[in-house]
């Protein structure tokens, strides 16, 4: 008989968010599962992870199920940290993280900690994709991309990844399974232009709420925003070796 997986399943939404549900159901039947989830909402928090304070990790049932839970109050991260070193004691064969409740294309990769608690388990040598839907809804529906869902979790187990690589995999927003196909992608060239609305309180201290507008730079017809612009799910091969490797040789002939 054949050994099931070890599947650790996290988010940055919240263990008890919709998403993270639909990605337990569908381990379960790749599986055995334990997840280590935030314990409340963690949106782009990045790869931060807490030091100056700490940390609770209680375990806890949201909904029937084989799989084991635990709340984390510290960062998607964190959770993959805590899994690790305290948790299972050791790595586990797959980390899915998601599915995020809006899209983690572009430079939002950045910011995400959907993202991020899967670069996490790569940098420990896990196999990890990162799932995000364009849809910011509490409510929005998952259930169309359980198949999908499975099938990349189960290439990668059977497949594995290179070494310092994770995939990042975005669902376009459609009613019902009606992709035009997957697309493999590269990481489009955008960025926010920031702006801050200044209001102030009661008490008269001013505060700022962060706003601004998501701007595409880049045209090309291979990126992950093109797919899910034309309904094609988006997997982004993703690497956390941030150096900038063409430009290493001009910078050996600077006069340093």
């Amino acid at each position: 008989m054949q050994k099931r997986p070890l599947i650790l399943v996290t988010n940055d939404d919240g263990i008890t968010a919709p998403g993270i549900r639909t990605l337990i159901s569908v381990m379960n039947e790749i599986g055995d599962v334990i997840v280590i989830a935030p314990d409340s909402p963690q949106s782009g928090m990045g790869h931060a992870i807490t030091l100056d304070s700490t940390i609770y990790c209680d375990a806890v049932t949201i909904d029937e199920g084989p799989q084991l839970e635990y709340r984390c109050s510290g960062t998607p991260a964190d959770c993959v940290k805590m899994a690790i070193s305290e948790i299972l004691n050791k790595k586990p064969d797959l980390c899915v993280s998601g599915v995020n409740h809006g899209a983690n294309s572009s430079i939002n990769v950045i910011y995400s900690g959907t993202m991020s608690a899967a670069v996490e388990a790569g940098i420990e040598g896990i196999p990890a994709i990162g799932f995000s839907l364009l849809d910011y809804s509490w409510n929005a529906k998952f259930d169309h991309l359980k198949k999908h869902i499975k099938s990349l979790a189960l290439n990668v187990l059977e497949r594995g990844l290179p070494d310092g690589v994770v995939l990042n995999v975005n669902f376009p927003k459609i009613a019902g399974d009606d992709f035009k196909g997957i697309k493999i992608c590269r990481q489009a060239r955008a960025n926010w232009v920031e702006e801050f609305d200044k209001r102030v309180n009661p008490q008269g201290k001013e505060y700022y709420w962060l706003t601004g507008k998501f701007i595409n730079l880049d045209r090309g017809e291979d990126t992950d925003l093109w797919a899910l612009n034309n309904n094609y799910i988006a997997v982004v091969p993703v690497g956390f070796d941030l150096t900038a490797h063409h430009f290493l040789p001009s910078l050996n002939n600077w006069k340093l």
